[in-house]
């Protein structure tokens, strides 16, 4: 059967909150040959009235709670869009119900419960699973992994990110959110905003062995450190460093750039509001530069890996193994900053290299996708 003439996945929503609106339901609306949302469901009714009121969904697809929505026959696969301490629990019960899931990150409030989402996957070998990931799926950071892939600038033996930026509770945005203020999962906002981070790192540069971390707390409004200095060794022998900084007061604007160094040139990844920058630096200081616009940071490729995997049964990149990768990484850091000490981390069964997501039956890296890019050239020498 052509893909065209394969029916689209009857999509039930767990959970219609800020993450459905600012960042899932911009990609799903242009997904119509994919998807179609049979139901959904959330305990707020203004939640649930906002959610028909700018996607246009009958208000009738509406369920009392999401135990109807799971015993619902036409809803094939769930995209579960909960606060971070009960994504376990609603990841459980979708699978029981035979449903296959796409759920928020992160893989657990802790490490114990990381195991428990690879045990959930495990029990659960004929649905597909993931834990969303979009960073896996971003334009800019693809580019940059198959310049990385291609040798662009030689073997890379040192990374560099600091990002820093204010963190007040605001409304309408994910920081106002009261139980990202009091946050009930160890490691509070790096948990919850850093394992993304953390994806970019693992995309770009490898697999993590060894960790030492510091935190500290310097911001009020939140119940949980707001500081954290990383230091990384890779398994393919570059080291790095990682420094995320979330204050209550305003800080001068900052570069929050990643920069990548190779034995043969620098890669300087820059992100703004608007547009994502891709500098390579080559050794006679000529700069090539990639400025990617109207991106849609990855959601949207994220949905159709998830709908390749249940129509076709390809192996998802966002896995279960991956995003437990990703926040092993911010618990072992905790732990080290806790110990005082340098600390190993296992590999996650399953998890190995973040695998480059290419569109299905393309070559290319930005085949079928939205978004512009341009190219120029300059030079940084004096």
């Amino acid at each position: 059967m052509a893909a065209s003439a394969i029916p689209p996945i009857r999509l039930g929503l767990i959970g219609t909150g800020l993450a459905v609106e600012k960042l899932h339901w911009p990609a799903l609306r242009g997904l119509t040959d994919r998807y179609e949302v049979t139901a959904f469901t959330d305990p707020s009714a203004e939640q649930r009235r906002r959610f028909t009121g700018y996607s246009g969904i009958d208000p009738a697809l509406a369920t009392a709670d999401r135990a109807a929505l799971l015993a619902r026959e036409d809803v094939d696969a769930v995209l579960i869009s909960v606060p971070i301490p009960h994504l376990y629990e609603v990841a459980r019960d979708a699978l029981a119900a035979g449903k296959d899931v796409l759920c928020e990150k992160p893989a657990g409030v802790d490490a114990e419960q990381a195991a428990g989402f690879l045990a959930l996957a495990a029990g659960h070998p004929d649905r597909t699973f993931v834990v969303g990931e979009n960073i896996f799926f971003r334009d800019d950071l693809r580019y940059a992994r198959a310049l990385l892939d291609g040798g662009a600038i030689g073997r890379l033996h040192l990374m560099a990110w600091r990002h820093a930026g204010r963190m007040v509770p605001r409304e309408g945005r994910f920081s106002g959110t009261p139980w990202r203020q009091r946050p009930q999962y160890r490691g509070g906002v790096h948990l919850d905003a850093g394992v993304h981070h953390i994806a970019q790192i693992r995309l770009l540069c490898g697999e993590i062995a060894r960790v030492h971390g510091l935190v500290q707390a310097a911001n009020s409004t939140i119940d949980a450190p707001s500081d954290l200095v990383l230091n990384l060794v890779f398994s393919g022998g570059a080291i790095g460093n990682y420094t995320a900084s979330y204050p209550e007061i305003p800080v001068p604007p900052e570069p929050n750039e990643m920069r990548l160094y190779g034995t043969e040139g620098v890669l300087v990844l820059v992100e703004t509001e608007s547009e994502r920058r891709v500098t390579r630096c080559s050794p006679d200081a000529t700069t090539h530069t990639t400025v990617f616009r109207g991106i849609d940071n990855g959601y949207r490729a994220q949905l159709v890996d998830f709908a390749d995997a249940v129509r076709f049964g390809a192996r998802p990149v966002g896995s279960v193994a991956q995003s437990v990768a990703n926040a092993m990484v911010v618990q072992r850091a905790f732990d080290s900053a806790e110990r005082a000490a340098a600390l190993a981390l296992d590999p996650v069964p399953g998890a190995g290299p973040v695998p480059l997501w290419r569109p299905r039956g393309s070559a290319g890296l930005f085949d079928g996708l939205p978004g512009q890019r341009s190219s120029s050239t300059a030079s940084f020498a004096a």
